[in-house]
């Protein structure tokens, strides 16, 4: 005779070891610069957070742009130079952080301006968890970003 309760308690456990990698990725504070008019690129920026084992993010898509690509900027004396990138790290327990100045996304011919307060479709691919889908939220535009001149 089987014990009450025995067999809902494996099966949770169960579920529990077989969640899915993209349980443990976690994406924040996605977003871009407004494009001035004729811009035929964008940058986005992001944070992925970590909860799991070491993954990579192998690649990025979204409509509103031909290509998305993996890029890291290096500082070479007084010039800044952007270099396209076999995607990142994402560290296990840790955060990837994709901001101006450093490791970003680049949206290459975007389909339309990027205006204010609209909402980007992106589409992140990593290696163990697969494709997580997020948005861009486009801010204003302003300096500091290389992208936005």
């Amino acid at each position: 005779m089987r014990k009450k309760g025995t067999v809902p308690i494996f099966l949770s456990l169960f579920l529990l070891a077989a969640a899915p990698a993209w349980a443990q990725i976690k994406v924040e504070d996605a977003w871009s610069r407004a494009t001035p008019p004729g811009a035929k690129i964008a940058a986005g920026y992001l944070t992925v957070r970590n909860a799991g084992a070491a993954d990579r993010l192998v690649s990025a898509s979204s409509p509103a742009a031909e290509r998305v690509e993996t890029h890291v900027t290096i500082r070479e004396g007084d010039i800044s130079r952007m270099r396209e990138v076999k995607g990142y790290e994402v560290p296990a327990r840790g955060a990837l952080e994709l901001k101006p100045g450093g490791s970003h996304l680049m949206l290459v011919n975007i389909k339309a301006p990027l205006k204010e307060g609209m909402t980007v479709p992106l589409t992140l691919k990593f290696e163990k968890a697969g494709e997580i889908k997020t948005q861009l939220q486009v801010r204003p535009l302003t300096g500091g970003d290389p992208h936005s001149h």
